[in-house]
């Protein structure tokens, strides 16, 4: 049995787009003598399709473009992802469902049953779990056919009472397959691994692993697809985070054929530090890139804009931006203020120059002593203080929100995840924008981030990674003025954050017990800051945003 595994980029509720790219896959496919392709979770309607479930004409749609699929799947079975409505009168309206095609008609459906609700996943809102479980008759095999959590719950404190495999292995099947949309973070590529080996070596037979691919506004899924041998073994493994078509010949048991030119993943044993400079860099770069492209591409945009400070999260924006936009499609504008240094100017003309992109130098001081005077009658002679250094941010965010409006630009936002973490940020100013980029990044990773783009040669100036960071809302001013240092606030609100630890916990790290407390405070009181942000592209297993919730008014640790 040939079999093909196509991991493709689809677009959320864009049916006939998305039912076009799987027909033109079919059509490959059926040339290639192939006997079942296999797509992934909800491919025909998008992942994560959130509330759009909740529209009839939408699952109506869906239904549509799966007609579509079916009419080609004459001579060729299909392995497609596509919601389907439960007609029970009790219980949710719809399933998540796989679909086998073949011969025009629908052979088989699988539900899922296990539906994640936890991080960006919130599907036990819109669906009911699978309570029936059988294996797939498919040209004298049993296709023992599974989606995305169900192979999840083999940990040794499982979230779910069931494993569907458990009772489609009671039915002696040939193979497993999965179809999934595993979004990407940087220590995912490793567990997504480690589970399908898990379930191969409990159920003793191969599976086909089926990922998508592509960014949902902040989501970014990576692809990854693979085949592994009841031992454990990958057969082969499709690049991350592009498209691909890889076929399979498959004779039973492990007896697996592929050209394949893809190289098998590298394994880690452990999972190492995250905040290590070198650790996952080169993935995180490429998620971000993806995020950008995906983002444009999908909502009809084609040109950004950016605030170029001269600093290293601006100076990283602008360099990612014109890598997955082209430098043509770029805007950098700089907004320098009297308390802007000379070097910050030249070293933010100096990058635009070594990217090729369009920049103009628009000073604001001027606009600053005009907003200083019209509110003189009522600030009279109270000290500058942090009014006056959020204005400063508000009226560049004005002036870059002009640009925008003026020229159809979309503005990438340059905060990062440490800032957003601990409110060092001005809200309808340095925080405006469409697309958080770096935002779930922390500052330790930009600078790593900002040495890789240099990994070939300089593209960020070297004075901009090496000194201080600094917003220059005032003399003199440094970040650490109001921040600890990077290497000691980082690591804090990584555990915090990404690790759930309290502070009784990381002071048992070794970390000052005051420092600690006043972080987290200022992680706390912020949380309104961050409802109010653009969306993020998530390469963290705990980024800001829909992945994070947090009461805005809560008082713990405050």
């Amino acid at each position: 049995m040939k079999i093909v595994i196509a991991q493709q980029n689809y677009h959320i509720g864009n049916f006939e787009a998305n039912a076009s790219k799987m027909i033109d896959a079919i059509k490959i496919a059926k040339a290639d003598g192939a006997d079942l392709i296999v797509f992934s979770e909800l491919a025909v309607c998008g992942y994560p399709p959130r509330d759009f479930l909740e529209f009839d004409d939408f699952i109506n749609q869906a239904q549509t473009a799966l007609d579509t699929i079916r009419a080609a799947s004459d001579t060729i079975g299909v392995l497609v992802g596509c919601p389907s409505r439960h007609l029970a009168p009790e219980g949710k309206n719809l399933f998540n469902s796989a679909y086998l095609l073949y011969e025009n008609e629908v052979k088989a459906i699988a539900h899922k049953t296990l539906l994640p609700t936890y991080d960006i996943f919130d599907e036990y809102r819109y669906f009911e779990p699978g309570y029936e479980w059988n294996v797939m008759e498919f040209k004298g095999k049993k296709l023992a056919v599974t989606i995305c959590e169900d192979i999840w719950n083999l940990s040794e404190d499982p979230l779910y009472r069931q494993r569907p495999m458990d009772e489609l292995a009671k039915q002696q099947p040939d193979i497993m397959i999965n179809l999934s949309a595993s979004p990407f973070d940087y220590l995912h590529e490793q567990e997504r691994i480690d589970i399908v080996r898990k379930n191969v070596l409990r159920y003793n037979l191969p599976m086909i692993y089926c990922n998508t691919v592509g960014s949902q506004t902040e989501v970014v899924f990576d692809g990854g697809s693979m085949v592994m041998d009841s031992r454990g073994k990958i057969v082969t493994a499709l690049p991350c985070f592009s498209e691909a078509y890889q076929a399979i010949d498959w004779t039973g048991a492990d007896n697996f054929s592929t050209s394949n030119n893809t190289d098998i993943p590298e394994e880690v044993a452990e999972t190492p530090e995250i905040l290590n400079a070198t650790v996952h860099i080169d993935k995180i770069h490429k998620a971000l890139i993806l995020g950008i492209k995906d983002y444009f591409s999908k909502m009809g945009f084609s040109k950004a804009i950016v605030a170029s400070s001269g600093g290293i999260d601006s100076a990283v924006v602008v360099a990612l931006a014109c890598e997955a936009l082209g430098a043509e499609n770029v805007h950098a504008l700089l907004l320098p203020s009297h308390f802007s240094s000379s070097h910050s100017v030249d070293d933010a003309v100096q990058l635009s120059e070594n990217v090729g992109n369009q920049y103009n130098i628009i000073p604001i001081k001027d606009v600053f002593g005009s907003f200083e005077d019209a509110l003189n009658p009522v600030f009279k002679d109270l000290p500058f203080n942090v009014a006056e250094e959020n204005l400063q941010s508000r009226i560049r965010g004005a002036m870059v929100m002009a640009m925008a409006n003026k020229f159809n630009y979309i503005l990438l936002n340059t905060s990062n995840k440490s800032e957003l973490a601990t409110g060092y940020g001005t809200l309808y100013g340095d925080m405006a924008g469409g697309l958080g980029v770096i935002g779930d990044l922390y500052k330790l990773q930009v600078y790593a981030l900002a040495r890789y783009i240099n990994r070939n040669g300089e593209i960020i100036p070297q004075n901009i990674i090496d000194k201080a960071p600094s917003a220059e809302l005032r003399p003199d001013q440094k970040d650490s003025d109001s921040l600890p240092e990077y290497d000691i606030l980082d690591p804090i609100l990584y555990q915090y954050i990404e690790h759930f630890h309290g502070p009784k916990e990381i002071i048992n790290l070794g970390f000052d017990a005051p420092l600690v407390n006043r972080i987290l405070r200022l992680v706390n009181i912020n949380e309104y800051k961050r409802n109010q942000f653009c969306p993020i592209i998530r390469v963290s297993p705990k980024a800001f945003g829909v992945g994070r919730r947090v009461p805005i008014v809560g008082k713990y640790l405050v």
